[in-house]
C-alpha cells in the first residue's frame, strides 16, 4: 500500500536549532533544480559568498560555505589546521568545546583543555596563562555555547593566541546573523557556522571562512588532509578553479542566497539590535514567572536563551505541553545540564516582541501544567 503525501506539522521553533525558515527562503527552496557546474549555480554561489563575507566581518577570499551541517563545519576546521602530533588548545566549556576536543584527539593531535563550569565564559588573563603555557599551534573556542547559553568574548581568546603564533578556529554556529561576528577585527583565523540558525535557512550548509595567514599554513602542512570530502585544498579548486569535487544542493544554496538577501535588506545591525531586543524581553518574563538565567547577564547569548528548571517542575511535560498544546518547540539541557535547564532560541522571524509575548504566555500555562 503506498504511503500517503507527508504533512509536517506546523510548529513554531522555538528550539536552538533549526530555527523558523524565512518564508522567502522557503519560496527559494522551490526553484529550479541546476547542475553543480552550471554557469548559473556558480554565479549564485559567488553572491553568497560575497554576503558570508559581510555576516562574518571579514574580507578572507576563502569564504565558502560546505555541503554538510554545523558539524561538517567544525569537522572541515579541524581536519585542516589540526594535524597528527600537533598540540591542540581547547576552551572547553560546553557540550561543543568537547566535540572540538574529540575531534582534534582524532585526528592525533595532543589535545589540551582549559575547563570552566558549563556556563561561565574565559577571562583575559585565564587565556593568556594557558595559552602561555602550552604553546599551542591551533587554540579553539566556542563564540556562543548553544550547551549553555554562554557568550565569549572572542578577542580574550584571539590576544592570547596571537603571543605565541597560533592559529585561532571559532564555533561561530549560534552567532553568525544574530549577533557580531568580528572575524577581521579580532583575529580569527577559521570560523564556521550552520544555515539553520541565526541565518534562518534549512540545515544542510556550513558557511566557512578561513583567513590568508591561515591558508598559507595549510599550504606548508606536512601530511595530508585526512578527510577527501573536506579538504579545503580540494573545495577552494571547485569553489574557484570551476573543477568537479562533489555534487553541491542547488537548491539549498538558493535558500542560503535569499536568507542572506533578507539580511542584507534589513541591516546587520538594526538585526543585531532586534534579537537583543527580544532577548531582553524573554528574560524580563521569564523572571517574572520566578525563574532564573542559566549564565550571569552580561555573558548572554542574545538568540539563545538558557532557563533553569525550577525543582518541582518535569522539564520534559514542559516540552511535550508545550508542543501538543501550542506548538511550540523548545529542547532541554545536554550533557552535564540534561533535565537541568531549557534552551529557547529566538531567532529570525520569531526574535520580535509579539513573539516573544505569545511564547511567555505559552511558556507560563506549561509550566503550572507540569509541576510535580
Amino acid at each position: 500500500m503506498p504511503f500517503p503525501t507527508l504533512q509536517p506539522p506546523k510548529r513554531l521553533l522555538f528550539a536552538p536549532g533549526p530555527t523558523m525558515v524565512d518564508p522567502r527562503v522557503y519560496e527559494a527552496l522551490a526553484k529550479h533544480v541546476v547542475g553543480c557546474m552550471d554557469p548559473f549555480f556558480f554565479e549564485a554561489m559567488d553572491q553568497i559568498r560575497v554576503m558570508l563575507r559581510e555576516v562574518f566581518g571579514t574580507r578572507n577570499e576563502m569564504t565558502i560555505a560546505v555541503s554538510g551541517t554545523g558539524s561538517a563545519g567544525m569537522e572541515t576546521a579541524i581536519a585542516n589546521f589540526v594535524e597528527p602530533g600537533s598540540k591542540f588548545a581547547v576552551f572547553a566549556n560546553g557540550f561543543f568545546a568537547d566535540r572540538l576536543a574529540e575531534m582534534g584527539r582524532r585526528q592525533g593531535a595532543s589535545v589540551a583543555r582549559l575547563e570552566k563550569r558549563w556556563g561561565e565564559v574565559f577571562a583575559r588573563e585565564e587565556a593568556q596563562e594557558f595559552v602561555r603555557r602550552e604553546r599551542p599551534d591551533v587554540v579553539a573556542f566556542v563564540h556562543a555555547e548553544t550547551s549553555t547559553g554562554a557568550l565569549q568574548d572572542p578577542g580574550v581568546i584571539t590576544a592570547a593566541a596571537r603571543e605565541s603564533g597560533a592559529l585561532v578556529i571559532a564555533d561561530a554556529v549560534t552567532s553568525l546573523g544574530a549577533l557580531p561576528v568580528p572575524m577581521d577585527k579580532v583575529e580569527i583565523d577559521i570560523a564556521y557556522s550552520s544555515s539553520q540558525k541565526g541565518l534562518s535557512c534549512p540545515p544542510g550548509l556550513a558557511p566557512l571562512s578561513v583567513s590568508a595567514r591561515a591558508m598559507e599554513r595549510l599550504k606548508g602542512r606536512k601530511s595530508p588532509v585526512n578527510e577527501w570530502y573536506l579538504d579545503l585544498k580540494l573545495l577552494s579548486e571547485y569553489f574557484d578553479g570551476r573543477k568537479y569535487h562533489h555534487t553541491a544542493s542547488a537548491s539549498l544554496f538558493y535558500a542560503l542566497h535569499e536568507g542572506l538577501r533578507v539580511i542584507e535588506e534589513e541591516g546587520l545591525e538594526n538585526r543585531f539590535k532586534r534579537h537583543l531586543r527580544s532577548h531582553e524581553a524573554l528574560v524580563r518574563g521569564v523572571e517574572a514567572l520566578g525563574l532564573k538565567m542559566h549564565v550571569a547577564e552580561g555573558g548572554r547569548i542574545p538568540n539563545v536563551n538558557v532557563v533553569r528548571v525550577p525543582e518541582n517542575v518535569d522539564d520534559m511535560q514542559v516540552r511535550k505541553h508545550l508542543r501538543e498544546k501550542h506548538g511550540i518547540d523548545i529542547l532541554g539541557g545536554l550533557g552535564v545540564l540534561t533535565g537541568k535547564v531549557f534552551r529557547i532560541g529566538l531567532m529570525g522571524p520569531l526574535a520580535s516582541e509579539e513573539c516573544v509575548k505569545m511564547f511567555l504566555d505559552a511558556f507560563g500555562r506549561a509550566l503550572k501544567a507540569s509541576v510535580k
